[in-house]
């Protein structure tokens, strides 16, 4: 992988998580609310809802960007003159390291995020270094492996899929 490449993969992929996750960052606040153990209307109705946006924000540009590096950087790698058959196995464990390492950056956005999300009168910064102070480092990356694990299956299906149509 060039300097050109890793440049289009962390712009264009960077660029693209922002342009999703901005767009439809209302659905998300409304099924988080849903979620809420509150209930949909005292975690905050539908009054608030860009609450959490900030570190969505914050979070979507260097998460894709991550993903996409690692999976363009893993592919060239693992990319062989061998046997056309393995290409989807590469794409595979190329998308599954990407996801690995955008969850790291993924993960605390998200925690952040969702306890911004039920709780629209604190403010983003409040609810980072409150988490941080109660529940340390750490904290911030609750449910870490059970994220990974989710998206995981998604991009074993997704990628190889999406490499095979281009």
């Amino acid at each position: 992988m060039d300097r050109g490449d890793f440049l289009v993969s962390l712009v264009a992929g960077g660029l693209a998580g922002v342009c999703v996750d901005l767009t439809l960052f209302p659905l998300d606040t409304v099924k988080t609310r849903l979620q809420s153990p509150q209930g949909l209307k005292k975690a905050g109705g539908f009054h608030g809802i860009y609450a959490g946006v900030p570190s969505a924000a914050i979070g979507s540009f260097p998460n894709a960007a991550a993903f996409f590096v690692t999976y363009e950087y893993t592919k060239a790698v693992l990319h062989t003159d061998a046997s056309p058959y393995f290409a989807p196995i590469i794409h595979m464990m190329a998308a599954s390291f990407g996801e690995v390492v955008a969850c790291l950056i993924r993960v605390p956005a998200e925690v952040v995020k969702q306890r911004a999300q039920v709780s629209p009168s604190s403010s983003t910064l409040r609810i980072l270094s409150q988490t941080v102070y109660e529940e340390g480092i750490l904290g911030l990356y609750r449910g870490y492996k059970s994220t990974v694990l989710r998206e995981i299956p998604f991009s074993l299906v997704q990628f190889p899929v999406w490499e095979s149509l281009k």
